[in-house]
């Protein structure tokens, strides 16, 4: 394993970060929406299937 000093294992991480396109702010501001509205749509159906399954169980439970 060939070892490198900091300094130049510094040049290479600048070098390799100035390759990066950043977002820009349009950008960050629509994938958090877009983020947040998945969550909500996730939150909405996983509590509606647990109300179902709820009911479900309850029911099967108070067959005698």
């Amino acid at each position: 394993m060939a070892r490198t000093n900091p300094v130049q294992f510094l040049q290479q991480v600048r070098t390799e970060v100035s390759k990066v396109t950043w977002p820009g702010r349009n950008e960050v501001v629509i994938s958090t929406i877009m983020v947040l509205v998945l969550v909500l749509l996730a939150s909405l159906f996983f509590l509606i299937a647990d109300q179902v399954i709820s009911f479900l169980v309850s029911l099967m439970l108070s067959i005698r």
